[in-house]
């Protein structure tokens, strides 16, 4: 049985059930680790309940990609807007929590791969949003033109810049390598009297097919890559979040919640899965480097 169809065989069996430190030593390589992310590739757009995560933060995303709503006083910030047609499954969710789609005021990213941020000029026509990306990825945004529309980017930003709107702050955090704008964001949330750190994982898995070795177009890959996991894990999380809900074991968490203490707060979890990602990287790189000689 090859790799690839033992990655898929992982991901529809569950590998996402296994506890969050057995699921670190399970080996996959990068194919194997895509399936596990996005699961069947023909349920990618498919609609899934949105929710509260926790305090003022939602998911409003489609069943496999990671779409994220921060609910303020002046406004709603959304996180990913996805491909151009997951666009109406969003603000489907958004109008089933009972908020404004058009109440959007700032629009971010994960990073600049279509199926995170090409909506973002669609949430642009119907909201009016601010859209903000990191500086590094905004010549690939620019190339992205759905239906030849240009990409819409309102205000760039850099590693540590903070995006404010109504007492919630949000902090970007570039972990290059996946894309060289790779974000992710960070976020304090306040529910039941505590105060929690949030982490929405721009995402750090290496994709099949990416040169680690003697990449003329992006020479420092590698490197970024070894400077994200270090970046990632200098960061307090008590609720790991990611691009793709796989990343975070979302479906798993999601069955649980109402049932017991909230299933997303999961500092191990976040842990284990830098962990996971950073293992595919090294033995990507050590592969390509023994090819490359």
């Amino acid at each position: 049985m090859s790799r690839l169809i033992v990655g898929l065989v992982f991901a529809a069996c569950g590998v996402t059930q296994l506890g969050a430190q057995e699921a670190a030593k399970v080996p996959m390589t990068p194919a194997e680790l895509l399936a596990r992310n996005l699961g069947p590739r023909d349920h990618i757009n498919d609609p899934f309940p949105p929710y509260k995560i926790i305090g003022n933060l939602y998911f409003v995303g489609p069943q496999a990609l990671g779409s994220f709503l921060v609910s303020t006083p002046a406004g709603l910030i959304l996180i990913n807007s996805d491909f151009e047609r997951t666009v109406p499954v969003i603000r489907a969710s958004v109008e089933k929590l009972g908020f404004k789609f058009t109440d959007i005021k700032i629009l971010l990213g994960s990073h600049a791969h279509g199926d995170h941020m090409e909506g973002d000029a669609m949430v642009k026509e119907l909201t009016g949003a601010q859209v903000m990306a990191m500086a590094e990825d905004v010549p690939a945004l620019e190339a992205m033109k759905p239906g030849g529309k240009p990409h819409p980017i309102d205000k760039v930003l850099h590693d540590g810049d903070q995006v404010s709107l109504g007492g919630s702050t949000l902090v970007a955090h570039l972990t290059a390598g996946h894309t060289k704008g790779c974000t992710t964001w960070t976020m304090k949330v306040q529910d039941g009297g505590k105060s929690y750190d949030v982490v929405i994982v721009g995402s750090v898995g290496v994709n099949p097919g990416v040169k680690l070795v003697n990449n003329p177009d992006y020479p420092q890959i590698a490197e970024d890559y070894a400077r994200s996991y270090k970046t990632l894990r200098s960061l307090h999380c008590d609720i790991p979040l990611g691009s793709h809900p796989g990343m975070y074991r979302m479906e798993e968490k999601y069955a649980k919640l109402g049932k017991g203490p909230n299933p997303f707060i999961d500092p191990q979890g976040y842990l284990s899965e830098i962990q996971i990602n950073e293992n595919v990287f090294r033995a990507e790189l050590e592969r390509q480097k023994k090819a490359a000689q």
